[in-house]
């Protein structure tokens, strides 16, 4: 039977942490999502891999085996996957992932000022494939934002953008240039944990339409402008950071120079 490698990760997760909810939050996915994904992968394998109580989680027989293995199986996939990809592409292409709001235009074009030879290929990440797409080999290097699951990956600091909140135009603190986060105390937050999307324009749809606020990064509140939505700066939040990311042991042709490259110009 062939494993899903993505569950096998999750269920790797849940047994370091023994809780689902501080797994979750390591993964950046919502608790009742992992919960069924390690349903899913007991299902396949016709076993129970977990004991759970209310306040943690124990491995059962099948599970501690199955822990002991994964660490082999996702290495072995990892660096099947970044041959292949690597194959594919060939040494003069590199394949730049950037999460969405960010702008990596400056990069590549002072990229291929130095390496003409070199062709850039774009990947657009969802923000809860921001990693992975470096440890599977999808992408040579990632343009990210905090956070993720920096397992497995090197990644260096570029900067930093505020935190901003999501309203109906409609909402009575659309009217103020600032807010902080005891303005927003009562207020319905739509993120991950409590409801399940996996878009921005799904969590705006649901701001525009009235069921709640979110808090995202300001880049994208700029990107996904919309007039039936206004977003204001929250004054007392931390601000996300925004890296270079590549995996550990990635040696491609023009890496190194593309992120010092990088580096140096989106910093600036």
């Amino acid at each position: 039977m062939d494993l899903d490698l993505r569950k096998l990760r999750y269920f790797t997760a849940v047994a370091e942490h023994g809780h689902f909810g501080r797994a979750a939050e390591r993964l950046h996915i919502a608790q009742p999502v992992l919960s069924r994904q390690i349903r899913a992968l007991e299902r396949e394998l016709g076993c129970e891999l977990l004991e759970r109580t209310t306040r943690s989680v124990r491995l059962t027989a099948a599970g501690e085996q199955l822990y002991a293995d994964a660490p082999s199986v996702l290495a072995a996939a990892v660096a099947a996957t970044r041959r292949a990809y690597g194959a594919a592409r060939g040494a003069r292409r590199l394949v730049l992932g950037f999460a969405p709001g960010l702008t990596v235009s400056p990069a590549v074009r002072a990229f291929a000022q130095a390496h003409p030879d070199v062709e850039v290929e774009l990947l657009h990440l969802n923000w809860f494939e921001q990693a992975e797409a470096m440890r599977d080999g999808r992408a040579d290097v990632g343009y990210l934002r905090q956070p993720f699951d920096p397992a497995g990956l090197k990644t260096l600091r570029v900067g930093s953008e505020p935190k901003v909140v999501c309203l109906p135009a409609a909402h009575p603190l659309a009217a103020r240039r600032r807010v902080r986060h005891a303005d927003l105390d009562g207020e319905h937050v739509i993120d991950a944990q409590t409801r399940r999307i996996s878009t921005i324009e799904e969590k705006l749809e649901l701001v525009a339409a009235g069921l709640g606020i979110t808090m995202i990064p300001r880049s994208v509140a700029r990107y996904y402008s919309r007039p039936d939505v206004i977003h204001r700066t929250i004054s007392d939040a931390e601000e996300f950071e925004i890296c270079l990311a590549v995996a550990d042991g990635h040696r491609r042709p023009h890496l190194e120079d593309f992120v010092t490259i990088a580096a140096r110009v989106l910093s600036g």
